[in-house]
This record gives C-alpha cells, structure tokens and sequence, in this order.
C-alpha cells in the first residue's frame, strides 16, 4: 500500500515553532506543580524539549535542495561530455555514411538535445556498440577504438553523476518528510502545552494566560507584547 503524503499540520516557519515551543516549556517547567496535574511531569517535559533538539539538527529544505543543485550541475556536466563525445564518434561516421543512410540512423542519435537523461545514456551505449560491429568500415574515417573507449567512459560518469542525484532528490524528500512529521509532532505537543496553561490561568492571572497564548509568528508576539507593556502604563 501507498504511504500517504504528509502534510504540515501548521502554518507559520519552523523556526517560529522551535523558538515557541521552547518558550512555552519554559513556562511549563515554572508552572511544573500544577502540569502534573494533568500527566505533564518533568519526565514528560524533557521528551517534548528532546524532541525540539533533534528537530533544531534536521537540516531544512533550502539545506537539501542545494545539495540536490550541485549533483544536479554536476550531473549537467557529465551529460555535456557525453554528448561531445557521442559527436566526436558521430562527425566521423558522417564522413562516411549519409545521415540518412540506415547504417547512420542505427546509430540512434539524431535529436540528441532533446533526449531524456535515460535514453541519453542508452544512446551512448548504442553508439559504441553499434560502431564496433561497423569498425572495419569506419577505419578510413579516423575512427579509432580510443573514441569508443572515450564515450564508454563518459557513459559511466554520467551515470554515477545520474544515480548521485537521483539518490539526492530521495534523500531531500525523505528529510522533508521525517522534518514534517516531526514538526507535527512538536505542534501537537506545543498545542497541548498552550490549553493546559491557559486553563491553569484563566480565571487568576492574566499575565501567565497569556504565556500560553498561541502566535502564528514572532512578530505577532511582539505586537502583543508591546500592546500589553502600553496597556500597562496607562492603567
């Protein structure tokens, strides 16, 4: 059965979680008496503020993704060489057959530029393969077995350099995965923290109630942190 796709259960950065989530434990470790009331002991805080470290390692997308550019360059590159090679072979053998010949077309490399990363690396398979079997005819063209040996080379860089990448788009999606699950995780727990508290303070200090008060950003606690500090002094 399919993996169903994850989905963040929150809107606003994850660092704005992190920064959050480990001020509210704060908070809960000052109000710890009255949190284990409700099966939130010092135990229970410390496995909710391990699991915030361990999310502060993962690395964030912007991270993965520019690993994945750079084998994604490199992968550009090989497959440049490839081609040049591929029309090293291909400038000979046109000196001696038409490109519309059949002995030509076998070689499989007409609109090169447009070809797939796959069929590229099978064409480069082709073309020595199919050179070899016309290398007695080739001879004359200056077509020299170091030219296949050349193009089989550039096959497997370009292979290897097709392979890392694909490994580095999987990777990138398992870490974005493993970040948003572990994300949900800590908003759930963050939420928890948040009703508890409040509940706590509803009815006898409006000041810690509003510790616990949820913002979708920073900043939106700093505008009700300076609206309150403002309130103040005028009372």
């Amino acid at each position: 059965m399919k993996k169903q796709d994850v989905h963040r259960e929150y809107n606003f950065p994850d660092a704005d979680l992190y920064v959050q989530i480990m001020e509210k434990l704060r908070f809960a470790q000052r109000d710890i008496a009255t949190f284990k009331t409700y099966g939130y002991n010092m135990e229970k805080l410390t496995g909710i503020h391990n699991i915030c470290q361990k999310f502060g390692k993962l690395p964030n997308d912007d991270e993965l993704l520019g690993t994945q550019m750079i084998t994604t360059e490199k992968k550009y590159e090989a497959a440049e060489k490839l081609k040049t090679a591929i029309r090293s072979v291909m400038t000979r053998v046109a000196t001696k057959f038409s490109n519309r010949s059949g002995r030509y077309r076998k070689f499989g490399t007409s609109k090169m530029g447009d070809m797939t990363d796959a069929q590229l690396l099978f064409c480069g398979r082709r073309v020595v393969r199919v050179a070899r079997q016309q290398l007695d005819f080739l001879v004359e063209t200056g077509l020299k077995e170091n030219h296949l040996t050349r193009v089989q080379e550039a096959c497997r860089n370009f292979e290897n350099a097709l392979n890392i990448q694909q490994d580095k788009v999987s990777d990138r999606d398992i870490s974005v995965e493993r970040r948003v699950e572990l994300g949900n995780q800590m908003y759930r727990e963050y939420v928890n923290i948040c009703n508890i508290g409040k509940d706590i303070w509803a009815e006898s200090n409006l000041a810690k109630y509003e510790n616990y008060v949820i913002y979708e950003s920073n900043n939106e606690q700093k505008k009700a942190r300076k609206a309150r500090e403002q309130t103040e002094k005028v009372d």
